[in-house]
Protein backbone atom coordinates (compact mmCIF):
# COMPACT_ATOMS: atom_id res chain seq x y z
CA UNK A 1 0.00 0.00 0.00
CA UNK A 2 1.61 3.18 -1.24
CA UNK A 3 -0.16 5.48 0.34
CA UNK A 4 -0.56 6.32 4.65
CA UNK A 5 -3.27 3.96 6.05
CA UNK A 6 -7.30 5.15 6.30
CA UNK A 7 -8.99 4.90 9.65
CA UNK A 8 -11.70 2.02 8.92
CA UNK A 9 -14.29 4.15 10.30
CA UNK A 10 -14.16 5.91 6.98
CA UNK A 11 -15.43 2.62 5.27
CA UNK A 12 -17.96 1.59 8.22
CA UNK A 13 -19.40 4.96 7.88
CA UNK A 14 -19.67 4.48 4.49
CA UNK A 15 -21.37 1.09 4.57
CA UNK A 16 -24.14 2.22 7.42
CA UNK A 17 -24.95 4.75 4.98
CA UNK A 18 -25.61 2.47 2.05
CA UNK A 19 -27.56 0.17 4.59
CA UNK A 20 -29.73 2.94 5.36
CA UNK A 21 -31.18 2.86 1.77
CA UNK A 22 -32.01 -0.99 1.40
CA UNK A 23 -35.10 -2.29 1.40
CA UNK A 24 -35.85 -5.62 3.77
CA UNK A 25 -34.33 -8.76 3.14
CA UNK A 26 -31.60 -7.69 1.12
CA UNK A 27 -28.30 -8.95 -0.03
CA UNK A 28 -25.58 -6.56 -2.10
CA UNK A 29 -22.59 -8.00 -3.29
CA UNK A 30 -19.86 -5.72 -5.16
CA UNK A 31 -16.99 -7.23 -6.69
CA UNK A 32 -12.79 -6.19 -7.46
CA UNK A 33 -12.38 -4.78 -10.94
CA UNK A 34 -11.03 -7.48 -13.14
CA UNK A 35 -7.07 -7.14 -14.02
CA UNK A 36 -7.08 -5.86 -17.75
CA UNK A 37 -5.05 -7.83 -20.26
CA UNK A 38 -2.10 -6.07 -22.81
CA UNK A 39 -0.45 -8.25 -25.12
CA UNK A 40 1.35 -11.79 -25.04
CA UNK A 41 0.93 -12.61 -21.59
CA UNK A 42 0.72 -8.61 -19.99
CA UNK A 43 -1.63 -7.07 -18.17
CA UNK A 44 -2.43 -4.01 -17.04
CA UNK A 45 -1.78 -1.98 -13.49
CA UNK A 46 -4.76 -2.89 -11.60
CA UNK A 47 -7.39 -0.37 -11.16
CA UNK A 48 -9.49 -0.80 -8.32
CA UNK A 49 -13.29 -0.58 -7.72
CA UNK A 50 -14.33 2.34 -6.91
CA UNK A 51 -17.23 1.45 -4.99
CA UNK A 52 -15.74 -1.57 -3.55
CA UNK A 53 -13.33 1.06 -1.95
CA UNK A 54 -15.42 3.50 -0.72
CA UNK A 55 -17.07 0.87 1.37
CA UNK A 56 -13.79 -1.56 2.53
CA UNK A 57 -10.79 0.55 1.56
CA UNK A 58 -9.58 -2.25 0.22
CA UNK A 59 -7.80 -2.29 -3.37
CA UNK A 60 -6.58 -6.45 -3.74
CA UNK A 61 -8.09 -8.29 -7.10
CA UNK A 62 -10.68 -10.39 -6.43
CA UNK A 63 -11.92 -9.29 -3.23
CA UNK A 64 -15.72 -9.51 -2.90
CA UNK A 65 -17.84 -7.78 -0.56
CA UNK A 66 -21.74 -8.65 0.59
CA UNK A 67 -23.82 -6.94 2.83
CA UNK A 68 -27.03 -8.89 4.18
CA UNK A 69 -28.20 -6.16 6.89
CA UNK A 70 -31.24 -9.29 7.80
CA UNK A 71 -29.53 -12.59 7.32
CA UNK A 72 -30.54 -14.66 10.16
CA UNK A 73 -26.80 -15.72 11.23
CA UNK A 74 -25.60 -12.10 12.32
CA UNK A 75 -22.08 -13.16 11.62
CA UNK A 76 -23.53 -13.42 8.02
CA UNK A 77 -24.75 -9.92 7.74
CA UNK A 78 -21.00 -8.03 6.76
CA UNK A 79 -18.52 -10.41 5.21
CA UNK A 80 -15.17 -9.49 3.33
CA UNK A 81 -13.49 -12.14 0.85
CA UNK A 82 -10.43 -12.06 -0.36
CA UNK A 83 -7.93 -14.04 -2.23
CA UNK A 84 -6.41 -16.81 0.05
CA UNK A 85 -2.13 -16.00 -0.11
CA UNK A 86 0.37 -18.81 -0.24
CA UNK A 87 4.07 -19.27 -0.74
CA UNK A 88 3.80 -19.10 -4.64
CA UNK A 89 1.31 -16.13 -4.94
CA UNK A 90 4.01 -14.49 -2.47
CA UNK A 91 7.31 -15.33 -4.54
CA UNK A 92 5.05 -14.31 -8.10
CA UNK A 93 2.98 -11.63 -7.47
CA UNK A 94 4.05 -10.35 -3.70
CA UNK A 95 2.56 -9.71 -0.61
CA UNK A 96 -1.36 -9.97 -0.16
CA UNK A 97 -3.76 -9.15 2.28
CA UNK A 98 -4.01 -11.58 6.10
CA UNK A 99 -7.67 -11.91 7.24
CA UNK A 100 -6.60 -9.56 9.90
CA UNK A 101 -5.08 -7.23 7.75
CA UNK A 102 -8.05 -7.30 6.46
CA UNK A 103 -10.39 -6.66 9.33
CA UNK A 104 -8.12 -3.79 10.36
CA UNK A 105 -8.29 -1.37 6.42
CA UNK A 106 -12.30 -2.56 6.47
CA UNK A 107 -13.68 -2.77 9.98
CA UNK A 108 -15.66 -5.63 8.92
CA UNK A 109 -15.53 -8.90 11.18
CA UNK A 110 -15.73 -11.54 8.84
CA UNK A 111 -12.95 -11.98 6.57
CA UNK A 112 -13.00 -14.86 4.53
CA UNK A 113 -11.33 -16.75 1.72
CA UNK A 114 -12.69 -16.72 -1.64
CA UNK A 115 -13.33 -20.32 -1.64
CA UNK A 116 -16.03 -20.35 0.79
CA UNK A 117 -18.13 -17.33 -0.81
CA UNK A 118 -19.68 -19.85 -3.49
CA UNK A 119 -21.50 -21.72 -0.60
CA UNK A 120 -22.28 -18.60 1.43
CA UNK A 121 -23.77 -17.00 -1.23
CA UNK A 122 -25.88 -19.78 -1.97
CA UNK A 123 -27.12 -19.74 1.60
CA UNK A 124 -27.50 -15.53 1.62
CA UNK A 125 -29.75 -15.56 -1.89
CA UNK A 126 -32.19 -18.51 -0.07
CA UNK A 127 -32.97 -15.93 2.32
CA UNK A 128 -33.20 -12.92 0.34
CA UNK A 129 -35.86 -11.06 -1.79
CA UNK A 130 -33.96 -8.33 -3.03
CA UNK A 131 -30.44 -8.30 -4.71
CA UNK A 132 -28.38 -5.74 -5.20
CA UNK A 133 -25.63 -5.80 -8.03
CA UNK A 134 -23.01 -3.18 -9.62
CA UNK A 135 -22.28 -2.26 -12.88
CA UNK A 136 -20.78 0.91 -14.61
CA UNK A 137 -22.82 3.30 -15.04
CA UNK A 138 -21.63 6.57 -15.85
CA UNK A 139 -23.44 9.06 -18.68
CA UNK A 140 -19.72 9.59 -20.56
CA UNK A 141 -18.68 5.80 -20.13
CA UNK A 142 -18.18 4.06 -23.76
CA UNK A 143 -18.27 0.06 -22.44
CA UNK A 144 -17.67 -2.34 -25.09
CA UNK A 145 -15.47 -4.84 -22.61
CA UNK A 146 -17.78 -7.43 -20.66
CA UNK A 147 -16.81 -6.18 -17.01
CA UNK A 148 -16.47 -8.58 -13.68
CA UNK A 149 -19.34 -6.71 -12.46
CA UNK A 150 -21.58 -7.44 -16.08
CA UNK A 151 -20.55 -11.09 -15.92
CA UNK A 152 -21.25 -11.57 -12.24
CA UNK A 153 -24.51 -9.98 -12.79
CA UNK A 154 -25.50 -11.97 -16.18
CA UNK A 155 -24.02 -15.59 -13.74
CA UNK A 156 -26.18 -14.45 -10.67
CA UNK A 157 -29.39 -13.61 -12.68
CA UNK A 158 -29.15 -16.62 -14.85
CA UNK A 159 -29.37 -18.86 -11.64
CA UNK A 160 -31.57 -17.12 -9.48
CA UNK A 161 -34.44 -15.67 -12.50
CA UNK A 162 -36.87 -15.36 -9.81
CA UNK A 163 -34.88 -12.93 -7.60
CA UNK A 164 -36.17 -8.81 -7.50
CA UNK A 165 -32.93 -7.70 -9.02
CA UNK A 166 -31.88 -4.04 -8.64
CA UNK A 167 -28.89 -1.23 -9.44
CA UNK A 168 -26.73 -0.56 -6.69
CA UNK A 169 -25.31 2.01 -8.71
CA UNK A 170 -28.17 4.58 -8.15
CA UNK A 171 -27.64 3.87 -4.42
CA UNK A 172 -23.97 4.86 -4.64
CA UNK A 173 -24.51 7.76 -7.01
CA UNK A 174 -26.62 8.97 -4.53
CA UNK A 175 -23.96 8.21 -1.89
CA UNK A 176 -20.81 9.17 -2.98
CA UNK A 177 -21.08 12.82 -4.09
CA UNK A 178 -21.36 13.88 -0.53
CA UNK A 179 -17.94 13.75 0.53
CA UNK A 180 -16.93 12.88 4.41
CA UNK A 181 -14.11 15.00 6.32
CA UNK A 182 -11.92 12.39 5.76
CA UNK A 183 -12.54 11.85 2.00
CA UNK A 184 -12.13 15.91 1.46
CA UNK A 185 -8.47 14.98 3.69
CA UNK A 186 -7.51 12.67 1.09
CA UNK A 187 -8.37 15.08 -1.75
CA UNK A 188 -6.73 17.78 -0.30
CA UNK A 189 -3.62 15.59 -0.11
CA UNK A 190 -3.79 14.83 -3.83
CA UNK A 191 -3.93 18.63 -4.36
CA UNK A 192 -0.79 19.38 -1.83
CA UNK A 193 0.55 17.16 -4.59
CA UNK A 194 -0.12 18.33 -7.38
CA UNK A 195 1.05 22.07 -6.16
CA UNK A 196 4.28 20.72 -5.34
CA UNK A 197 4.51 19.13 -8.86
CA UNK A 198 2.91 22.48 -10.32
CA UNK A 199 6.00 24.55 -8.49
CA UNK A 200 8.65 22.16 -9.70
CA UNK A 201 6.91 22.42 -13.29
CA UNK A 202 6.96 25.96 -12.98
CA UNK A 203 10.91 26.35 -12.13
CA UNK A 204 12.01 24.00 -15.23
CA UNK A 205 10.22 24.85 -17.82
CA UNK A 206 11.64 27.11 -20.91
CA UNK A 207 12.15 27.46 -24.58
CA UNK A 208 13.46 24.53 -25.77
CA UNK A 209 12.49 22.02 -23.47
CA UNK A 210 10.25 18.98 -24.43
CA UNK A 211 6.88 18.05 -23.37
CA UNK A 212 7.38 14.57 -22.32
CA UNK A 213 10.34 16.17 -19.84
CA UNK A 214 7.84 18.12 -18.41
CA UNK A 215 5.49 15.18 -17.94
CA UNK A 216 8.70 13.68 -16.03
CA UNK A 217 9.35 16.16 -13.96
CA UNK A 218 5.48 15.85 -12.46
CA UNK A 219 5.87 12.20 -12.23
CA UNK A 220 9.36 12.64 -10.20
CA UNK A 221 6.93 14.73 -7.60
CA UNK A 222 4.10 12.87 -7.52
CA UNK A 223 5.88 9.65 -7.01
CA UNK A 224 8.32 10.29 -4.45
CA UNK A 225 5.36 11.82 -2.46
CA UNK A 226 3.12 8.08 -2.99
CA UNK A 227 1.04 9.76 -5.24
CA UNK A 228 0.15 8.75 -8.97
CA UNK A 229 -1.19 10.45 -11.56
CA UNK A 230 -4.66 11.00 -11.54
CA UNK A 231 -5.68 10.61 -15.06
CA UNK A 232 -3.49 10.67 -18.59
CA UNK A 233 -1.44 14.11 -17.74
CA UNK A 234 -2.45 16.68 -20.73
CA UNK A 235 1.26 18.75 -21.68
CA UNK A 236 -0.01 20.70 -24.40
CA UNK A 237 2.34 23.18 -25.84
CA UNK A 238 1.49 26.23 -28.81
CA UNK A 239 -1.44 24.80 -30.83
CA UNK A 240 -1.76 21.62 -28.98
CA UNK A 241 -3.13 23.53 -26.10
CA UNK A 242 -6.75 23.87 -28.59
CA UNK A 243 -7.11 19.70 -28.47
CA UNK A 244 -9.50 18.78 -25.29
CA UNK A 245 -7.60 15.49 -24.67
CA UNK A 246 -4.38 16.08 -26.30
CA UNK A 247 -1.86 13.19 -24.72
CA UNK A 248 0.91 12.81 -27.29
CA UNK A 249 2.87 14.93 -25.04
CA UNK A 250 6.05 14.78 -27.26
CA UNK A 251 6.39 18.31 -29.11
CA UNK A 252 9.39 20.52 -28.25
CA UNK A 253 8.01 23.97 -26.21
CA UNK A 254 8.94 27.10 -28.15
CA UNK A 255 9.75 30.58 -27.58
CA UNK A 256 6.07 32.82 -27.15
CA UNK A 257 3.91 29.63 -26.67
CA UNK A 258 1.63 29.22 -23.96
CA UNK A 259 2.10 25.64 -22.32
CA UNK A 260 -1.24 24.23 -21.02
CA UNK A 261 -0.71 21.88 -18.27
CA UNK A 262 -4.05 19.70 -17.37
CA UNK A 263 -2.52 17.38 -14.30
CA UNK A 264 -3.77 15.69 -11.06
CA UNK A 265 -2.03 13.52 -8.71
CA UNK A 266 -3.85 10.84 -7.07
CA UNK A 267 -3.55 10.08 -3.47
CA UNK A 268 -4.81 7.05 -1.67
CA UNK A 269 -7.33 6.43 -4.79
CA UNK A 270 -8.68 9.81 -4.28
CA UNK A 271 -7.97 12.89 -7.36
CA UNK A 272 -6.53 16.15 -7.86
CA UNK A 273 -7.49 17.77 -11.22
CA UNK A 274 -6.02 20.59 -11.67
CA UNK A 275 -5.61 23.11 -15.37
CA UNK A 276 -2.99 25.36 -15.36
CA UNK A 277 -1.75 27.60 -18.95
CA UNK A 278 1.65 29.17 -18.32
CA UNK A 279 4.05 30.77 -20.67
CA UNK A 280 7.18 28.78 -22.21
CA UNK A 281 9.37 32.32 -22.30
CA UNK A 282 8.02 33.02 -18.67
CA UNK A 283 6.27 36.20 -19.66
CA UNK A 284 2.54 36.28 -21.22
CA UNK A 285 2.32 38.88 -24.38
CA UNK A 286 -0.31 41.43 -23.97
CA UNK A 287 -2.99 39.37 -26.21
CA UNK A 288 -2.54 36.36 -23.95
CA UNK A 289 -2.85 37.90 -20.75
CA UNK A 290 -6.00 39.42 -21.99
CA UNK A 291 -7.67 36.05 -22.81
CA UNK A 292 -6.10 34.55 -20.00
CA UNK A 293 -7.74 36.99 -17.39
CA UNK A 294 -10.80 36.78 -19.17
CA UNK A 295 -10.72 32.86 -18.02
CA UNK A 296 -9.73 33.55 -14.70
CA UNK A 297 -12.98 35.81 -14.44
CA UNK A 298 -15.27 33.47 -15.61
CA UNK A 299 -13.69 30.28 -13.34
CA UNK A 300 -14.11 33.25 -10.27
CA UNK A 301 -17.32 33.54 -11.39
CA UNK A 302 -18.30 29.83 -11.57
CA UNK A 303 -16.42 29.13 -8.43
CA UNK A 304 -19.24 31.55 -6.55
CA UNK A 305 -21.96 30.53 -8.36
CA UNK A 306 -21.41 26.79 -7.14
CA UNK A 307 -24.34 26.61 -4.15
CA UNK A 308 -26.27 23.98 -2.52
CA UNK A 309 -29.34 23.41 -4.42
CA UNK A 310 -28.37 24.64 -8.27
CA UNK A 311 -29.12 21.88 -10.62
CA UNK A 312 -25.84 21.18 -12.41
CA UNK A 313 -27.69 22.13 -16.00
CA UNK A 314 -28.39 25.50 -14.48
CA UNK A 315 -24.72 26.50 -13.52
CA UNK A 316 -23.77 25.69 -17.23
CA UNK A 317 -25.77 27.72 -18.71
CA UNK A 318 -24.60 30.25 -15.85
CA UNK A 319 -21.45 29.95 -16.81
CA UNK A 320 -22.21 30.05 -20.78
CA UNK A 321 -23.69 33.63 -19.98
CA UNK A 322 -20.40 34.40 -18.20
CA UNK A 323 -18.18 33.19 -21.27
CA UNK A 324 -20.38 35.24 -23.37
CA UNK A 325 -19.62 38.56 -21.67
CA UNK A 326 -16.31 37.91 -21.68
CA UNK A 327 -16.11 36.86 -25.77
CA UNK A 328 -18.09 40.33 -26.36
CA UNK A 329 -15.55 42.18 -24.42
CA UNK A 330 -12.58 40.05 -26.76
CA UNK A 331 -14.32 40.82 -30.06
CA UNK A 332 -14.14 37.19 -30.51
CA UNK A 333 -17.80 37.17 -31.20
CA UNK A 334 -20.34 40.03 -32.09
CA UNK A 335 -24.01 40.74 -30.44
CA UNK A 336 -25.17 40.04 -34.13
CA UNK A 337 -23.15 36.51 -33.97
CA UNK A 338 -25.00 35.63 -30.90
CA UNK A 339 -27.96 36.77 -31.75
CA UNK A 340 -28.17 34.83 -35.09
CA UNK A 341 -27.37 31.75 -33.70
CA UNK A 342 -29.69 31.52 -31.06
CA UNK A 343 -32.43 32.21 -33.75
CA UNK A 344 -30.39 29.19 -35.64
CA UNK A 345 -29.99 26.98 -32.81
CA UNK A 346 -30.36 27.71 -29.23
CA UNK A 347 -28.43 24.42 -27.96
CA UNK A 348 -25.32 25.89 -30.26
CA UNK A 349 -24.91 29.26 -28.65
CA UNK A 350 -22.08 31.66 -30.59
CA UNK A 351 -19.78 31.13 -27.88
CA UNK A 352 -19.84 27.28 -28.24
CA UNK A 353 -17.01 28.41 -30.94
CA UNK A 354 -14.63 28.97 -28.18
CA UNK A 355 -15.74 27.35 -25.44
CA UNK A 356 -17.07 23.85 -26.43
CA UNK A 357 -17.17 21.77 -22.97
CA UNK A 358 -18.62 21.23 -19.65
CA UNK A 359 -17.24 24.19 -16.91
CA UNK A 360 -17.11 21.31 -14.44
CA UNK A 361 -18.12 17.44 -13.06
CA UNK A 362 -17.75 15.73 -9.96
CA UNK A 363 -14.21 14.78 -8.17
CA UNK A 364 -13.51 11.47 -5.65
CA UNK A 365 -12.29 8.24 -6.06
CA UNK A 366 -13.44 9.17 -9.90
CA UNK A 367 -11.77 11.88 -11.88
CA UNK A 368 -14.98 12.33 -13.23
CA UNK A 369 -16.77 10.72 -10.39
CA UNK A 370 -20.85 9.65 -10.33
CA UNK A 371 -23.73 11.63 -8.96
CA UNK A 372 -27.06 11.17 -10.24
CA UNK A 373 -28.33 13.03 -13.17
CA UNK A 374 -30.34 15.83 -12.65
CA UNK A 375 -29.09 15.89 -8.17
CA UNK A 376 -28.62 19.41 -7.13
CA UNK A 377 -25.68 20.21 -5.58
CA UNK A 378 -25.39 19.86 -1.75
CA UNK A 379 -22.94 20.56 1.12
CA UNK A 380 -20.16 18.10 0.87
CA UNK A 381 -19.68 18.10 -3.18
CA UNK A 382 -16.42 18.40 -4.74
CA UNK A 383 -16.36 19.93 -8.18
CA UNK A 384 -14.08 20.91 -10.58
CA UNK A 385 -14.61 24.50 -12.40
CA UNK A 386 -12.56 24.49 -15.99
CA UNK A 387 -13.41 27.41 -18.15
CA UNK A 388 -11.27 27.85 -21.22
CA UNK A 389 -10.95 29.94 -24.62
CA UNK A 390 -9.37 27.99 -27.50
CA UNK A 391 -8.08 29.99 -30.34
CA UNK A 392 -6.84 27.41 -33.11
CA UNK A 393 -6.50 30.47 -35.34
CA UNK A 394 -3.82 32.34 -32.61
CA UNK A 395 -1.71 29.14 -32.41
CA UNK A 396 -2.63 28.35 -28.79
CA UNK A 397 -5.69 28.33 -26.14
CA UNK A 398 -6.17 28.81 -21.95
CA UNK A 399 -7.84 26.62 -19.65
CA UNK A 400 -7.43 27.48 -15.63
CA UNK A 401 -8.97 24.10 -13.45
CA UNK A 402 -9.42 24.44 -9.54
CA UNK A 403 -11.01 22.02 -7.54
CA UNK A 404 -13.90 23.60 -4.92
CA UNK A 405 -15.13 22.21 -1.88
CA UNK A 406 -19.35 23.17 -2.03
CA UNK A 407 -20.27 23.88 1.81
CA UNK A 408 -23.55 25.55 3.21
CA UNK A 409 -21.39 28.61 4.46
CA UNK A 410 -19.53 29.29 1.60
CA UNK A 411 -17.16 27.54 -0.86
CA UNK A 412 -13.61 26.12 0.18
CA UNK A 413 -10.85 26.20 -2.88
CA UNK A 414 -8.71 23.35 -2.31
CA UNK A 415 -6.24 24.71 -4.57
CA UNK A 416 -6.71 28.14 -3.65
CA UNK A 417 -2.83 27.79 -2.88
CA UNK A 418 -1.57 27.28 -6.52
CA UNK A 419 -0.61 29.84 -8.09
CA UNK A 420 -3.02 31.17 -10.82
CA UNK A 421 -2.67 34.83 -11.45
CA UNK A 422 -0.63 36.33 -14.29
CA UNK A 423 1.82 38.11 -11.67
CA UNK A 424 2.02 34.74 -9.75
CA UNK A 425 2.79 32.58 -12.71
CA UNK A 426 5.28 34.94 -14.03
CA UNK A 427 7.33 35.20 -10.95
CA UNK A 428 7.38 31.95 -9.88
CA UNK A 429 8.78 30.98 -13.40
CA UNK A 430 11.41 33.60 -13.05
CA UNK A 431 12.18 32.30 -9.79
Amino acid sequence: MRHAPIPSSLFIENRNRLRALLPEKSLVIVNANDIPPTNADGSMIPVPNSDLFYLTGVAQEESILVICPDAHEEKHREMLFVRETNEQVTVWEGYKLTKPEAQQVSGIRRIHWLSEFPVLMRRLMCESDHVFLNSNEHARADIHVETKDARFARETMAAWPLHSYHRLARLMHELRPVKSAEEVALIKEACAITREGFDRVCKFVKPGVNETEVEAEFAHEFIRRRGRFAYNPIIASGANSNVLHYNDNCRPCKKGDLLLLDVGAAYANYNADMTRTIPVSGKFTPRQRDIYNSVLKVLRGCTDALKPGKLPKDWQKESEAMMEEELLKLKLITPKEVKEANKADPDKPALKKYFMHGVGHPLGLDVHDVATIGMPFGPGWVMTVEPGIYLPKEGFGVRLEDDILITANGNVNLMGDIPIEVKEIEALMKR
